[in-house]
């Protein structure tokens, strides 16, 4: 007489336990970057607003990076804003204001007669007092750059120096274009979007 071991039937209570186990899962979600993909750009940021490293004082402001006399080091946009000082003003302008906005330097390198330029020049043509236009931007360029001076100054140098403060301020701002500039043909060899992609959670 055989004997047979009985069957015992799971209970309800693991039963409605046993997929849950069977599907738990890890106990730490794993976060990974998604590779550079084609289409994805690299924002690049903000160029080097001190480039030349140069000290701060207690107010965290520093001097120009280029004397208003060492305007000879670009002797082309010394020798344009003799000529046309309009032109070198809508330039800075237009270059300034791209920076600030876009982070990268103006394609068209400023352009060439804007409507900055041509209210310079209006300006300067029946007045004589287009250099008035000038302190405002060289207020903004000191403050973008932390550079030391105040509103006198600035009005000294555009009234005295009129040539000389425009080639300073347009080389203090080129200085900024050339740090910006490999970071942004980097991110414009990898195409033209502007999305960065976040963690992925798997």
């Amino acid at each position: 007489m055989s004997h047979n071991t009985p069957f015992h039937q799971p209970s309800p209570l693991m039963q409605s336990q046993m997929p849950l186990l069977a599907h738990e899962p890890s106990s730490a979600p794993v976060h990974s970057q998604p590779a550079a993909k084609e289409g994805m750009m690299i924002m690049p940021g903000s160029g080097k607003l001190n480039a030349k490293n140069l000290p701060l004082d207690g107010t965290g402001r520093r001097p120009w990076s280029n004397g208003t006399c060492s305007c000879f080091g670009d002797c082309s946009t010394f020798c344009l804003a003799c000529c046309c000082p309009c032109m070198v003003y809508g330039q800075n302008k237009r270059r300034y204001e791209h920076l600030k906005d876009h982070g990268i330097p103006d394609p068209e390198a400023g352009g060439s007669c804007g409507g900055d330029c041509w209210v310079h020049c209006l300006l300067t043509s029946f007045t004589g007092f287009g250099w008035i236009l000038q302190i405002p931007l060289r207020g903004s360029v000191r403050n973008r750059y932390s550079i030391q001076g105040g509103t006198f100054g600035d009005c000294c140098s555009s009234f005295w120096c009129n040539p000389c403060a425009l080639t300073q301020e347009s080389r203090e701002i080129e200085l900024e274009e050339k740090s910006v500039m490999p970071a942004a043909q980097r991110g414009g060899a990898m195409g033209s979007s502007n999305i960065t992609e976040p963690l992925e959670t798997v």
